[in-house]
């Protein structure tokens, strides 16, 4: 089981059920925020946010909420000024670890991640210190039940998608940087369309995401398999930086032993 597809997999299942809502859309505004600083307030100009308010939406984040971090980074309401930040570190069983931030406050968040490592079993590095093992990708996850594994095939290349995976239940579908706005667009126009009637008397709601992760994260050139002696550590260590309030992505190099995957779901 490849761990930094396994990872998103359980961060996002946990994600979702999570019933501390408040952290959740506070990483989501700040995400739009810094979009919205950074390229503008309108959607139709600026995909980055186009994409954090999608995100938003996918977890029913308010719309009052959603708008009000948009003004945040464009100046009309005044909001904490937000730093982007890469740290990168060594988890349990050496185990490479990347983690995009988000932050009003730099030494306040570097000393609260270094000591996540330092009593999780692991270690904060340098810049440049694992980020050669990992490659930027664009990243789209989303159910097989959608769709038929020859139909996507035929489609996601066409789209530029670079490759195809099949992890549980989910297809993993990876691209250039360059080519991930064209194999998003084309592929979230076709899912769309099959996407089946959502089934209102068990409570399925219209709408939300085709996508279970939609992004341009890190893909790990190689990945090492962990120790099953290492394993929940490594895993609490991951838990514990996915929880803290300005970590945004974590990114990893490892495989999990059938035995530890079987124990590690949310």
């Amino acid at each position: 089981m490849a761990g930094h597809s396994h990872w998103a997999s359980i961060r996002h299942k946990k994600g979702v059920v999570d019933a501390r809502r408040g952290k959740l859309f506070s990483k989501l505004a700040k995400h739009i925020t810094v979009a919205a600083r950074n390229g503008g307030g309108n959607p139709a100009d600026n995909l980055r946010l186009r994409y954090a308010i999608d995100d938003a939406k996918a977890e029913s984040m308010p719309k009052d909420s959603i708008e009000r971090a948009i003004k945040k980074g464009t100046g009309e309401l005044e909001g904490a000024a937000l730093e982007e930040l890469v740290y990168e570190g060594i988890g349990p069983g050496g185990v490479s670890i990347m983690l995009d931030l988000l932050t009003d406050n730099r030494n306040r968040t570097s000393s609260e991640i270094r000591s996540i490592f330092e009593h999780r079993g692991g270690n904060l590095g340098k810049t440049g210190s694992v980020s050669w093992k990992f490659e930027r990708k664009g990243i789209l996850v989303f159910p097989c039940r959608l769709i038929g594994e020859e139909r996507l095939y035929e489609a996601a290349i066409e789209a530029g998608a670079e490759n195809i995976a099949v992890e549980e239940d989910q297809y993993i579908v990876t691209s250039k940087p360059a080519d991930f706005d064209a194999a998003r667009g084309v592929l979230q126009n076709l899912l769309e369309g099959l996407r089946p009637k959502p089934d209102k008397k068990k409570g399925e709601e219209e709408g939300g995401s085709v996508f279970t992760r939609a992004e341009l994260g890190r893909i790990p050139i190689n990945t090492i398999m962990v120790d099953p002696a290492k394993a929940p550590a490594l895993l609490d260590l991951l838990n514990e930086l996915e929880e803290h309030d300005d970590v945004q992505h974590v990114y990893c190099d490892f495989e999990l032993p059938e035995e530890a995957v079987k124990g590690s779901g949310p």
